[in-house]
């Protein structure tokens, strides 16, 4: 049955929904996804202290690199992990910058076991120095880390609860659910509306 697919293991990489959730596995104000910098995500261009502009992954590669040299995936597992899955760029933001700033003469890169492990030139040391003088995870604030872990915990709750009407309810109990879900979706819309 059409409404019941959802009830019943069509599951997304990572989850029911998706890596990265709450926000999505989009990169913090990537393109279509629903990170918080993203289209439609809560905390899009906040920053601590009021509005300002996305993350940007140029400073904090630099001062990443500024510690040890990396590669690039380990660049955004070391994002991902400082704030607590809330930023993890995309292979699409942080290669292409890598490559730039590779360009511009600020980092080298070295072959390291069958991958590039990327370095700073003495050219590329006083922008990672400014840089980590105010990472870009820095304006992640306490406040948003939990609330994040909140939002994880209730969509917990929530697909626990879709599991059972899915598995145990009737077909009467599943169609009320879906209302249930549609309902919800159009007031979380209508949040997000009037903010604007």
């Amino acid at each position: 049955m059409r409404h019941t697919e959802g009830f019943h293991g069509r599951r997304m990489r990572g989850g029911f929904f998706g890596p990265g959730f709450p926000f999505g596995g989009a990169e913090f104000g990537g393109p279509g996804g629903f990170g918080p910098g993203g289209p439609g995500g809560p905390f899009r261009g906040q920053r601590r202290g009021g509005r300002g502009s996305r993350l940007n992954v140029r400073p904090a590669v630099l001062a990443l690199l500024l510690e040890r040299p990396m590669h690039g995936y380990e660049i955004i597992q070391e994002l991902d992990s400082r704030t607590n899955g809330i930023w993890r760029p995309s292979p699409g933001s942080v290669y292409p910058t890598l490559q730039l700033l590779e360009d511009e003469g600020l980092i080298e890169a070295e072959a390291e076991g069958g991958r590039k492990s990327y370095h700073l030139t003495d050219a590329g040391r006083a922008e990672a120095e400014t840089a980590a003088q105010n990472p870009p995870w820095a304006s992640i604030g306490d406040d948003t880390m939990n609330q994040v872990q909140d939002f994880r915990d209730a969509a917990v709750g929530i697909m626990g609860a879709l599991r059972q009407v899915g598995f145990n309810g009737t077909p009467e109990q599943r169609q009320k659910a879906l209302e249930v879900l549609n309902e919800t979706k159009r007031k979380l819309y209508a949040i997000l509306a009037d903010a604007e």
